[in-house]
Protein backbone atom coordinates (compact mmCIF):
# COMPACT_ATOMS: atom_id res chain seq x y z
CA UNK A 1 0.00 0.00 0.00
CA UNK A 2 1.68 3.33 -0.84
CA UNK A 3 2.21 5.67 2.09
CA UNK A 4 1.15 8.80 2.49
CA UNK A 5 1.29 10.19 5.69
CA UNK A 6 4.98 10.68 8.20
CA UNK A 7 4.53 8.90 11.02
CA UNK A 8 7.31 9.79 12.95
CA UNK A 9 6.97 13.61 11.89
CA UNK A 10 2.97 13.33 13.18
CA UNK A 11 4.60 11.76 16.72
CA UNK A 12 7.18 14.82 17.34
CA UNK A 13 4.97 17.76 16.38
CA UNK A 14 1.91 16.17 18.24
CA UNK A 15 3.94 15.83 20.76
CA UNK A 16 5.49 19.19 21.61
CA UNK A 17 1.85 20.81 20.87
CA UNK A 18 0.50 18.96 23.89
CA UNK A 19 3.49 19.65 25.84
CA UNK A 20 2.76 22.96 24.95
CA UNK A 21 -0.66 22.87 26.30
CA UNK A 22 0.50 21.41 29.32
CA UNK A 23 2.93 24.36 30.24
CA UNK A 24 -0.03 26.60 29.67
CA UNK A 25 -3.20 24.62 31.67
CA UNK A 26 -2.05 25.66 35.35
CA UNK A 27 -2.22 23.20 37.78
CA UNK A 28 -3.77 20.25 35.87
CA UNK A 29 -4.86 19.92 32.11
CA UNK A 30 -7.78 17.44 31.15
CA UNK A 31 -6.53 16.12 27.94
CA UNK A 32 -9.91 14.33 26.02
CA UNK A 33 -8.75 11.74 23.70
CA UNK A 34 -10.89 11.70 20.07
CA UNK A 35 -10.69 8.83 18.52
CA UNK A 36 -9.19 5.53 19.59
CA UNK A 37 -5.89 5.81 21.49
CA UNK A 38 -5.38 1.70 20.55
CA UNK A 39 -5.63 0.03 17.57
CA UNK A 40 -6.79 3.16 15.63
CA UNK A 41 -7.22 1.28 12.19
CA UNK A 42 -9.72 3.98 10.83
CA UNK A 43 -6.53 6.35 10.84
CA UNK A 44 -4.40 4.07 9.83
CA UNK A 45 -6.92 3.32 6.63
CA UNK A 46 -7.10 6.70 5.83
CA UNK A 47 -3.80 7.78 6.44
CA UNK A 48 -1.47 5.09 4.75
CA UNK A 49 1.75 5.42 6.77
CA UNK A 50 0.08 5.96 10.15
CA UNK A 51 0.62 3.68 13.20
CA UNK A 52 -3.09 2.75 15.09
CA UNK A 53 -0.78 2.66 17.92
CA UNK A 54 0.83 6.17 17.43
CA UNK A 55 -1.11 7.92 20.23
CA UNK A 56 -0.46 5.56 22.75
CA UNK A 57 3.40 5.51 22.02
CA UNK A 58 3.14 9.74 22.23
CA UNK A 59 1.43 8.99 25.86
CA UNK A 60 3.73 6.56 27.43
CA UNK A 61 7.00 9.29 26.96
CA UNK A 62 4.78 11.26 29.66
CA UNK A 63 3.67 8.53 31.72
CA UNK A 64 4.96 10.10 35.11
CA UNK A 65 3.22 12.92 34.86
CA UNK A 66 -0.19 11.43 33.27
CA UNK A 67 -3.28 9.24 34.66
CA UNK A 68 -6.37 8.08 32.90
CA UNK A 69 -9.46 8.25 33.01
CA UNK A 70 -11.82 5.56 30.98
CA UNK A 71 -15.51 6.78 30.25
CA UNK A 72 -17.83 4.37 29.41
CA UNK A 73 -21.92 5.62 28.53
CA UNK A 74 -24.07 3.31 30.75
CA UNK A 75 -26.72 3.28 27.37
CA UNK A 76 -23.99 1.47 25.68
CA UNK A 77 -23.68 -1.07 28.24
CA UNK A 78 -26.88 -1.97 28.80
CA UNK A 79 -27.45 -2.45 24.64
CA UNK A 80 -23.73 -4.34 24.72
CA UNK A 81 -22.76 -1.63 22.22
CA UNK A 82 -19.77 -3.66 19.30
CA UNK A 83 -16.80 -2.11 19.00
CA UNK A 84 -16.75 -3.41 15.22
CA UNK A 85 -13.14 -3.47 14.61
CA UNK A 86 -12.11 -5.78 16.88
CA UNK A 87 -15.53 -7.30 17.40
CA UNK A 88 -15.40 -7.10 21.08
CA UNK A 89 -18.22 -4.88 23.54
CA UNK A 90 -17.79 -1.84 24.67
CA UNK A 91 -17.47 -2.77 28.47
CA UNK A 92 -14.94 -5.96 27.63
CA UNK A 93 -12.88 -3.12 25.39
CA UNK A 94 -12.84 -0.82 29.11
CA UNK A 95 -11.09 -4.13 30.64
CA UNK A 96 -8.85 -4.40 27.62
CA UNK A 97 -7.62 -1.00 27.44
CA UNK A 98 -7.23 -1.00 31.38
CA UNK A 99 -4.76 -4.26 30.21
CA UNK A 100 -3.19 -1.86 27.67
CA UNK A 101 -2.39 1.24 29.66
CA UNK A 102 -0.75 -0.74 32.52
CA UNK A 103 0.93 -2.56 29.98
CA UNK A 104 2.94 0.80 28.85
CA UNK A 105 3.08 1.65 32.69
CA UNK A 106 0.63 4.22 32.39
CA UNK A 107 -1.62 4.92 35.80
CA UNK A 108 -5.61 4.30 35.69
CA UNK A 109 -7.16 6.79 37.31
CA UNK A 110 -10.84 5.11 37.66
CA UNK A 111 -13.97 4.30 35.31
CA UNK A 112 -16.34 6.83 34.81
CA UNK A 113 -20.21 5.86 33.50
CA UNK A 114 -22.18 8.46 32.26
CA UNK A 115 -25.96 9.17 31.72
CA UNK A 116 -25.97 6.53 34.65
CA UNK A 117 -29.99 5.83 35.67
CA UNK A 118 -29.33 2.73 37.16
CA UNK A 119 -29.46 0.59 34.32
CA UNK A 120 -29.44 -3.24 35.29
CA UNK A 121 -26.41 -4.36 33.14
CA UNK A 122 -24.42 -1.05 34.40
CA UNK A 123 -25.52 -1.68 38.27
CA UNK A 124 -24.06 -5.03 37.41
CA UNK A 125 -21.07 -3.86 35.41
CA UNK A 126 -19.83 -1.62 38.72
CA UNK A 127 -19.74 -4.45 40.63
CA UNK A 128 -17.64 -6.08 38.28
CA UNK A 129 -15.17 -3.57 38.06
CA UNK A 130 -15.18 -3.00 41.99
CA UNK A 131 -14.28 -6.54 42.11
CA UNK A 132 -11.60 -5.79 40.27
CA UNK A 133 -10.63 -3.39 42.50
CA UNK A 134 -10.93 -0.01 39.98
CA UNK A 135 -12.35 3.20 41.00
CA UNK A 136 -16.03 3.62 39.63
CA UNK A 137 -17.66 7.11 39.42
CA UNK A 138 -21.31 7.71 38.26
CA UNK A 139 -22.18 10.69 36.13
CA UNK A 140 -25.54 11.52 35.72
CA UNK A 141 -28.05 12.75 32.66
CA UNK A 142 -28.26 16.34 32.51
CA UNK A 143 -31.47 17.79 31.42
CA UNK A 144 -31.31 20.58 28.18
CA UNK A 145 -27.37 19.47 28.16
CA UNK A 146 -25.75 21.25 26.31
CA UNK A 147 -28.03 24.32 25.85
CA UNK A 148 -29.46 25.45 29.59
CA UNK A 149 -25.74 26.67 30.61
CA UNK A 150 -27.02 28.31 33.91
CA UNK A 151 -28.44 24.77 34.92
CA UNK A 152 -25.55 22.91 33.37
CA UNK A 153 -22.65 24.69 35.62
CA UNK A 154 -24.27 24.64 38.83
CA UNK A 155 -24.98 21.77 41.88
CA UNK A 156 -28.20 20.62 40.41
CA UNK A 157 -26.16 20.28 36.84
CA UNK A 158 -22.24 19.47 36.84
CA UNK A 159 -22.08 19.38 40.42
CA UNK A 160 -24.81 16.19 41.07
CA UNK A 161 -21.87 14.31 38.80
CA UNK A 162 -19.26 11.81 41.77
CA UNK A 163 -16.20 14.11 41.54
CA UNK A 164 -13.20 12.31 40.31
CA UNK A 165 -10.13 11.67 42.42
CA UNK A 166 -7.19 12.53 40.60
CA UNK A 167 -3.41 12.97 41.39
CA UNK A 168 -1.53 14.10 38.37
CA UNK A 169 -1.06 17.06 36.68
CA UNK A 170 -2.19 15.75 33.65
CA UNK A 171 -5.35 13.83 33.12
CA UNK A 172 -5.92 11.55 29.63
CA UNK A 173 -9.93 10.70 29.60
CA UNK A 174 -10.68 8.30 26.73
CA UNK A 175 -13.18 5.50 25.89
CA UNK A 176 -13.74 2.79 24.01
CA UNK A 177 -15.34 4.68 20.96
CA UNK A 178 -17.25 8.13 20.19
CA UNK A 179 -20.67 8.49 21.91
CA UNK A 180 -19.25 7.79 25.28
CA UNK A 181 -18.95 11.19 27.02
CA UNK A 182 -15.35 11.88 27.37
CA UNK A 183 -16.12 15.93 26.60
CA UNK A 184 -19.01 15.93 29.49
CA UNK A 185 -16.75 14.60 31.70
CA UNK A 186 -13.72 16.83 30.99
CA UNK A 187 -16.19 19.58 31.53
CA UNK A 188 -17.66 18.22 35.06
CA UNK A 189 -14.25 18.02 36.54
CA UNK A 190 -13.36 21.82 35.65
CA UNK A 191 -16.60 22.57 37.39
CA UNK A 192 -15.89 20.21 40.17
CA UNK A 193 -11.89 21.73 40.29
CA UNK A 194 -13.47 25.14 40.56
CA UNK A 195 -14.91 24.80 43.15
CA UNK A 196 -11.89 23.19 44.89
CA UNK A 197 -10.15 26.30 44.17
CA UNK A 198 -7.79 24.40 41.35
CA UNK A 199 -6.84 26.23 38.05
CA UNK A 200 -7.48 23.68 36.16
CA UNK A 201 -7.38 23.62 31.77
CA UNK A 202 -8.89 21.46 28.97
CA UNK A 203 -7.74 20.50 25.91
CA UNK A 204 -8.88 18.17 23.05
CA UNK A 205 -6.32 15.80 21.30
CA UNK A 206 -7.86 15.31 18.12
CA UNK A 207 -7.52 12.99 14.72
CA UNK A 208 -10.93 14.21 12.43
CA UNK A 209 -12.01 15.77 10.90
CA UNK A 210 -8.46 17.54 10.02
CA UNK A 211 -9.45 20.82 10.57
CA UNK A 212 -7.16 22.36 7.69
CA UNK A 213 -7.80 20.16 4.89
CA UNK A 214 -10.89 21.15 2.98
CA UNK A 215 -14.31 20.20 4.35
CA UNK A 216 -15.23 17.62 1.58
CA UNK A 217 -11.39 16.07 1.51
CA UNK A 218 -12.18 12.62 1.58
CA UNK A 219 -10.19 12.40 4.82
CA UNK A 220 -12.96 14.36 6.30
CA UNK A 221 -15.70 12.61 4.27
CA UNK A 222 -14.25 9.29 5.69
CA UNK A 223 -14.90 10.51 9.20
CA UNK A 224 -18.31 11.72 8.41
CA UNK A 225 -18.81 7.93 6.89
CA UNK A 226 -17.28 6.70 10.00
CA UNK A 227 -19.88 8.17 12.48
CA UNK A 228 -22.84 8.11 10.30
CA UNK A 229 -24.75 6.00 12.69
CA UNK A 230 -24.04 8.83 15.74
CA UNK A 231 -25.67 12.09 13.09
CA UNK A 232 -22.13 13.32 12.85
CA UNK A 233 -21.56 16.14 10.27
CA UNK A 234 -18.27 18.02 9.36
CA UNK A 235 -18.97 21.68 9.99
CA UNK A 236 -17.05 25.08 8.54
CA UNK A 237 -16.05 26.04 12.33
CA UNK A 238 -17.81 29.77 12.33
CA UNK A 239 -16.72 30.92 15.69
CA UNK A 240 -13.22 30.31 14.40
CA UNK A 241 -14.05 32.13 10.79
CA UNK A 242 -15.57 35.02 12.97
CA UNK A 243 -12.76 35.60 15.17
CA UNK A 244 -9.45 35.14 12.71
CA UNK A 245 -11.44 35.26 9.26
CA UNK A 246 -9.62 31.65 8.38
CA UNK A 247 -12.52 28.83 7.35
CA UNK A 248 -11.23 25.92 9.36
CA UNK A 249 -13.32 22.31 9.53
CA UNK A 250 -14.45 21.02 12.97
CA UNK A 251 -17.81 19.25 13.71
CA UNK A 252 -21.40 19.34 14.67
CA UNK A 253 -21.42 17.99 18.13
CA UNK A 254 -18.21 20.62 19.30
CA UNK A 255 -19.37 23.27 17.72
CA UNK A 256 -22.93 22.94 19.49
CA UNK A 257 -21.02 22.75 23.17
CA UNK A 258 -18.36 25.75 22.51
CA UNK A 259 -20.96 27.91 23.97
CA UNK A 260 -20.32 25.84 27.10
CA UNK A 261 -17.18 25.13 27.22
CA UNK A 262 -16.85 29.05 26.65
CA UNK A 263 -19.03 29.93 29.66
CA UNK A 264 -16.93 27.11 32.03
CA UNK A 265 -13.42 28.28 31.17
CA UNK A 266 -14.66 31.51 31.40
CA UNK A 267 -15.83 31.04 34.81
CA UNK A 268 -12.39 29.30 35.92
CA UNK A 269 -10.03 31.05 34.45
CA UNK A 270 -11.64 34.60 34.03
CA UNK A 271 -11.06 34.40 30.37
CA UNK A 272 -11.72 31.78 27.93
CA UNK A 273 -8.09 31.00 25.87
CA UNK A 274 -10.35 29.55 23.08
CA UNK A 275 -12.23 31.81 20.36
CA UNK A 276 -13.26 29.12 19.12
CA UNK A 277 -13.86 24.80 19.10
CA UNK A 278 -11.13 24.73 16.59
CA UNK A 279 -9.19 26.27 19.34
CA UNK A 280 -9.16 23.62 21.58
CA UNK A 281 -8.31 20.90 19.57
CA UNK A 282 -4.73 19.67 19.41
CA UNK A 283 -4.43 17.86 15.85
CA UNK A 284 -0.91 18.12 13.87
CA UNK A 285 -2.15 15.80 11.31
CA UNK A 286 -2.83 17.81 8.26
CA UNK A 287 1.05 19.23 8.38
CA UNK A 288 1.96 15.49 7.98
CA UNK A 289 0.31 14.20 5.10
CA UNK A 290 3.24 13.78 2.01
CA UNK A 291 1.26 12.46 -0.79
CA UNK A 292 -2.59 13.87 -0.92
CA UNK A 293 -3.33 11.36 -3.77
CA UNK A 294 -2.24 8.19 -1.98
CA UNK A 295 -3.98 9.75 0.63
CA UNK A 296 -7.36 10.38 -1.05
CA UNK A 297 -7.66 7.10 -2.36
CA UNK A 298 -7.26 5.18 0.47
CA UNK A 299 -10.29 7.75 2.21
CA UNK A 300 -12.13 6.68 -0.84
CA UNK A 301 -11.81 3.21 -0.31
CA UNK A 302 -12.36 3.48 3.68
CA UNK A 303 -16.33 5.48 2.16
CA UNK A 304 -16.86 2.71 -0.06
CA UNK A 305 -16.58 -0.06 2.88
CA UNK A 306 -18.13 2.31 5.00
CA UNK A 307 -21.32 2.75 3.10
CA UNK A 308 -21.07 -1.43 2.75
CA UNK A 309 -21.20 -1.44 6.26
CA UNK A 310 -24.13 0.46 6.51
CA UNK A 311 -26.15 -1.22 4.00
CA UNK A 312 -24.95 -4.86 5.79
CA UNK A 313 -25.75 -3.46 9.12
CA UNK A 314 -29.40 -2.58 8.17
CA UNK A 315 -30.01 -5.71 6.62
CA UNK A 316 -29.13 -6.82 9.70
CA UNK A 317 -31.87 -4.53 11.33
CA UNK A 318 -28.72 -2.60 13.40
CA UNK A 319 -29.03 0.59 11.10
CA UNK A 320 -31.75 2.53 9.61
CA UNK A 321 -32.07 3.34 6.00
CA UNK A 322 -31.73 7.04 6.57
CA UNK A 323 -28.29 6.17 7.07
CA UNK A 324 -27.37 4.50 3.74
CA UNK A 325 -28.92 7.64 2.51
CA UNK A 326 -26.51 9.86 4.26
CA UNK A 327 -23.62 7.66 3.16
CA UNK A 328 -24.74 7.93 -0.64
CA UNK A 329 -24.77 11.47 -0.52
CA UNK A 330 -20.87 11.42 0.96
CA UNK A 331 -19.96 9.27 -1.53
CA UNK A 332 -21.53 11.83 -4.00
CA UNK A 333 -19.67 14.57 -2.12
CA UNK A 334 -16.35 12.59 -2.70
CA UNK A 335 -17.36 11.94 -6.65
CA UNK A 336 -16.85 8.31 -6.10
CA UNK A 337 -19.10 5.16 -6.78
CA UNK A 338 -18.95 1.28 -5.96
CA UNK A 339 -16.80 0.76 -9.21
CA UNK A 340 -13.74 2.72 -7.82
CA UNK A 341 -13.59 -0.71 -6.07
CA UNK A 342 -12.27 -3.17 -8.13
CA UNK A 343 -12.68 -6.27 -6.42
CA UNK A 344 -16.68 -5.35 -5.90
CA UNK A 345 -18.08 -6.27 -9.17
CA UNK A 346 -15.27 -8.65 -9.73
CA UNK A 347 -17.20 -10.92 -7.00
CA UNK A 348 -20.44 -9.89 -7.85
CA UNK A 349 -19.68 -11.35 -11.53
CA UNK A 350 -17.91 -14.28 -9.99
CA UNK A 351 -21.07 -15.31 -8.06
CA UNK A 352 -23.25 -14.99 -11.05
CA UNK A 353 -20.72 -16.91 -13.24
CA UNK A 354 -20.75 -19.91 -10.68
CA UNK A 355 -24.53 -19.67 -9.23
CA UNK A 356 -23.35 -19.63 -5.66
CA UNK A 357 -21.51 -17.47 -3.06
CA UNK A 358 -18.08 -15.85 -4.41
CA UNK A 359 -15.44 -13.19 -3.15
CA UNK A 360 -12.51 -11.41 -5.00
CA UNK A 361 -9.43 -9.48 -3.91
CA UNK A 362 -7.70 -6.58 -4.52
CA UNK A 363 -4.07 -7.12 -4.70
CA UNK A 364 -1.84 -3.94 -4.12
CA UNK A 365 -0.53 -3.88 -7.69
CA UNK A 366 -3.56 -4.17 -8.71
CA UNK A 367 -4.32 -8.08 -9.67
CA UNK A 368 -7.63 -9.44 -9.49
CA UNK A 369 -8.11 -12.69 -7.43
CA UNK A 370 -11.79 -14.80 -6.84
CA UNK A 371 -12.81 -17.36 -5.25
CA UNK A 372 -15.44 -19.81 -5.72
CA UNK A 373 -18.12 -21.88 -3.49
CA UNK A 374 -17.43 -25.55 -3.98
CA UNK A 375 -18.08 -29.00 -1.90
CA UNK A 376 -14.87 -28.59 -0.14
CA UNK A 377 -14.34 -24.82 0.80
CA UNK A 378 -17.03 -21.70 1.10
CA UNK A 379 -15.84 -18.51 -0.91
CA UNK A 380 -13.81 -16.86 1.16
CA UNK A 381 -11.58 -19.89 1.89
CA UNK A 382 -11.03 -20.71 -1.75
CA UNK A 383 -10.44 -17.34 -2.21
CA UNK A 384 -7.37 -17.52 0.57
CA UNK A 385 -5.91 -20.32 -1.18
CA UNK A 386 -5.86 -18.50 -4.25
CA UNK A 387 -4.56 -15.23 -2.84
CA UNK A 388 -2.08 -17.23 -1.60
CA UNK A 389 -1.02 -18.98 -4.31
CA UNK A 390 -0.75 -16.08 -6.45
CA UNK A 391 1.54 -13.76 -3.52
CA UNK A 392 3.84 -16.89 -3.55
CA UNK A 393 3.85 -17.71 -7.72
CA UNK A 394 2.51 -20.95 -7.28
CA UNK A 395 0.41 -22.32 -10.59
CA UNK A 396 -3.36 -22.46 -9.92
CA UNK A 397 -3.53 -26.32 -10.31
CA UNK A 398 -1.38 -27.07 -7.49
CA UNK A 399 -3.48 -28.02 -4.45
CA UNK A 400 -2.44 -26.85 -1.53
CA UNK A 401 -4.39 -29.05 0.97
CA UNK A 402 -5.31 -32.70 0.06
CA UNK A 403 -9.00 -33.80 -0.29
CA UNK A 404 -7.97 -35.94 1.63
CA UNK A 405 -7.08 -33.79 4.39
CA UNK A 406 -10.43 -31.97 4.31
CA UNK A 407 -12.85 -34.74 4.07
CA UNK A 408 -12.06 -35.85 7.56
CA UNK A 409 -12.62 -32.39 8.86
CA UNK A 410 -15.62 -31.89 7.17
CA UNK A 411 -16.85 -35.67 8.34
CA UNK A 412 -16.26 -34.13 12.00
CA UNK A 413 -17.87 -30.94 11.93
CA UNK A 414 -21.26 -32.83 10.65
CA UNK A 415 -20.76 -36.43 12.04
CA UNK A 416 -19.49 -35.08 16.03
CA UNK A 417 -19.61 -30.90 15.97
CA UNK A 418 -23.62 -30.47 14.97
CA UNK A 419 -22.46 -28.75 12.06
CA UNK A 420 -24.86 -28.65 8.53
CA UNK A 421 -22.13 -26.73 6.66
CA UNK A 422 -19.70 -29.38 6.12
CA UNK A 423 -17.35 -26.29 3.64
CA UNK A 424 -14.07 -25.24 5.49
CA UNK A 425 -14.45 -21.55 7.36
CA UNK A 426 -11.14 -19.79 7.30
CA UNK A 427 -9.70 -20.58 10.47
CA UNK A 428 -10.01 -24.35 9.52
CA UNK A 429 -8.63 -23.79 6.30
CA UNK A 430 -5.52 -22.27 7.81
CA UNK A 431 -5.01 -24.89 10.47
CA UNK A 432 -5.50 -27.56 7.64
CA UNK A 433 -2.79 -25.71 5.48
CA UNK A 434 -0.68 -25.18 8.72
CA UNK A 435 -0.40 -28.77 9.15
CA UNK A 436 0.40 -29.42 5.86
CA UNK A 437 3.21 -27.18 5.49
CA UNK A 438 4.91 -28.71 7.83
CA UNK A 439 5.83 -31.12 4.90
CA UNK A 440 4.53 -29.82 1.65
CA UNK A 441 6.89 -27.07 0.06
CA UNK A 442 4.19 -25.29 -1.63
CA UNK A 443 2.00 -24.81 1.23
CA UNK A 444 4.97 -23.60 3.45
CA UNK A 445 5.45 -20.87 0.89
CA UNK A 446 1.78 -20.27 0.98
CA UNK A 447 1.93 -19.80 5.05
CA UNK A 448 4.73 -17.35 4.48
CA UNK A 449 2.74 -15.18 2.98
CA UNK A 450 -0.06 -14.17 5.17
CA UNK A 451 1.70 -11.60 6.54
CA UNK A 452 1.57 -9.77 2.95
CA UNK A 453 -2.43 -9.67 3.09
CA UNK A 454 -2.48 -6.61 5.22
CA UNK A 455 -4.61 -4.28 3.87
CA UNK A 456 -5.62 -6.52 0.34
CA UNK A 457 -9.38 -5.53 -0.48
CA UNK A 458 -11.88 -8.04 -0.70
CA UNK A 459 -15.09 -8.23 -1.08
CA UNK A 460 -17.77 -11.06 -0.56
CA UNK A 461 -21.46 -11.68 -2.83
CA UNK A 462 -22.76 -12.83 0.54
CA UNK A 463 -22.95 -11.77 4.25
CA UNK A 464 -19.85 -13.87 5.86
CA UNK A 465 -19.97 -15.60 9.05
CA UNK A 466 -18.28 -14.11 11.94
CA UNK A 467 -15.59 -16.75 11.75
CA UNK A 468 -14.43 -15.75 8.95
CA UNK A 469 -15.38 -12.10 9.57
CA UNK A 470 -12.92 -12.61 12.28
CA UNK A 471 -10.36 -13.66 10.34
CA UNK A 472 -10.31 -11.40 7.63
CA UNK A 473 -10.15 -8.61 10.83
CA UNK A 474 -7.07 -10.46 12.13
CA UNK A 475 -4.97 -10.61 8.87
CA UNK A 476 -5.49 -7.24 8.33
CA UNK A 477 -7.52 -7.68 5.28
CA UNK A 478 -10.22 -4.95 4.00
CA UNK A 479 -13.41 -6.50 4.16
CA UNK A 480 -16.74 -5.65 2.73
CA UNK A 481 -20.10 -7.59 1.99
CA UNK A 482 -23.24 -7.44 -0.17
CA UNK A 483 -25.94 -6.62 2.04
CA UNK A 484 -27.41 -10.32 1.38
CA UNK A 485 -27.32 -13.56 3.36
CA UNK A 486 -26.64 -16.79 1.31
CA UNK A 487 -29.77 -18.45 2.54
CA UNK A 488 -33.21 -17.01 3.35
CA UNK A 489 -33.08 -18.64 6.79
CA UNK A 490 -34.06 -16.27 9.83
CA UNK A 491 -31.26 -17.66 11.62
CA UNK A 492 -27.65 -17.32 10.19
CA UNK A 493 -25.11 -19.05 12.19
CA UNK A 494 -22.36 -20.76 11.23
Amino acid sequence: MKTGFDNEMYLKRQSEKIAERIAKSGEKLYLEFGGKLFDDHHAARVLPGFEPDSKIRMLAKLKDKAEVIIVINANDIEKNKMRADIGITYDVDVLRLIDAFRGYGLLISSVVLTHFKNQPSAVQYIKKLEDLELKVYKHYTIKDYPNNIPFIVSDEGFGKNDFVETTRPLVVVTAPGPGSGKMATCLSQLYHEYKRGVKAGYAKFETFPVWNLDLNHPVNLAYEAATVDLGDENQIDFYHERAYGERYVNYNRDIAIYPLVESMLTSILGTCPYKSPTDMGVNMVGFCINDDEAVRKASNNEIIRRYYKTLCAIRQSNADKPQAKKMELIMEKANITTSDRPCIQAAIDKAAESNAPAAAAELPDGRIVTGKTSNLLGASSALLLNILKELANIPDPVDLISSTVIEPIQKLKVGYLGNHNPRLHMDELLVALSICALTDANAKKAMNQLENLKNIEVHSSVILSQVDINVFRKLGVNLTCEPDYQTKKLYHGK
